[in-house]
């Protein structure tokens, strides 16, 4: 079992190595493309500092029902990675000592870990008052143990955050799988019955687009009108907000781009629209992701590149926030994903 565990850690590591690589090297036709240290020195903006801490953000593991085009964790049924429950322990013990006020679990789906709702209710316990679950909506109708996740998050007041590409069933399915746009529908249903949604409710409920293709998403503002009139009107479903997410070429994302011989002009377009004013408000200045293993990451794109924090303090069992805010953050060449246009975060546009 060990010598098995080993091979596939070596496989992961191979693979995020062999993504970086792809990333810096020089495949372009009418030259190479700005390296984006170059590009951030230019405005003043390296070596990248970490802010003051909000949010704390934690993979419970790669598991999924789904297998989406544009996953940048590659997740699925088949993924065995799930944070165990000692991990989740020592995660609940810096959740008592941190300044972070957002706890924001991810995934995968998150809900699959065995243990997502203990650990919602010690974390609730330890004084959380910001949760978010970043929910693919169709776990809720994937099997009769999940159908009752709508209540379980209005009890303990979690912010709702899920994928939806688009409000119509075709481009949802193409990107998503078969069936994934009719599950999704029903699920906010059932999620505004609860409340979620409603214009003068506590109870967040917030959607979450990423292009279907090589190209950035449009303005935010004008997706979120068109969004809310599509789905109040087919299916009188309400939201809070929109959150538009730019494709970082990782992962799945990055394979697509090279097979589709799209990735020289995507990377192009991703320099040309840098945005300086971006850099600003990354989420890398403000979050420490935590993997499924308890390893630390500046973000979970990071995570996914197998770029650990540049600080002495590495895993959440000897988590250190002083020692980590004084690190310089570590950057390569899909981090222009996050800083093009208004720029791209977990939390939508950034600029």
């Amino acid at each position: 079992m060990a010598t098995k565990s080993l091979k596939k850690q070596n496989n992961k590591l191979a693979l995020a190595n062999k993504q970086l690589e792809v990333l810096s090297s020089g495949i372009f036709e009418n030259g190479e493309l700005p390296t984006f240290i170059d590009k951030i020195s230019k405005t003043n903006n390296f070596p990248l500092r970490p802010k003051k801490l909000e949010i704390l953000q934690l993979n419970l593991g790669y598991m999924c029902n789904q297998v989406c085009e544009h996953c940048h964790v590659d997740a699925g049924p088949d993924r065995k990675e799930i944070m165990t429950i000692e991990t989740m322990q020592q995660c609940l013990e810096v959740i008592k000592t941190t300044g972070a006020h957002t706890l924001d679990l991810t995934g995968g789906a998150p809900e699959m870990n065995p243990n997502f709702r203990w650990f919602v209710e010690e974390a609730s316990k330890a004084g959380v008052k910001d949760f978010i679950v970043r929910s693919n909506l169709t776990i809720i109708r994937a099997n009769k143990k999940y159908y009752d996740l709508p209540d379980f998050f209005k009890k303990h007041n979690v912010h709702v955050v899920s994928s939806m590409p688009h409000w119509t069933r075709g481009k949802t399915d193409k990107q998503r799988g078969e069936g994934v746009f009719d599950k999704s529908i029903k699920a906010l249903q059932e999620l505004n019955e609860r409340g979620y949604g409603m214009p003068d409710s506590d109870l967040r409920l917030d959607l979450v687009y990423n292009p279907s293709g090589a190209f950035l998403p449009s303005d935010q503002a004008s997706m979120e009108k068109d969004f809310k009139k599509a789905l109040h009107e087919d299916f009188n479903i309400q939201f809070h907000n929109l959150f538009a997410i730019t494709n970082l070429p990782i992962a799945r994302f990055l394979d697509y781009l090279i097979a589709s011989e799209n990735y020289e002009d995507y990377m192009y377009n991703l320099v040309n629209a840098y945005n300086p004013a971006a850099v600003q408000n990354v989420m890398c200045r403000n979050t420490i992701s935590v993997s499924w293993d308890g390893w630390l990451y500046d973000c979970d794109f990071n995570q996914m590149l197998e770029l650990k924090v540049a600080s002495k303090v590495k895993h959440i069992s000897n988590y250190n926030e002083e020692v980590l805010n004084d690190r310089n953050i570590i950057v390569s060449q899909h981090c222009y994903g996050c800083t093009a246009g208004a720029g791209s975060s977990c939390q939508g546009s950034v600029a």
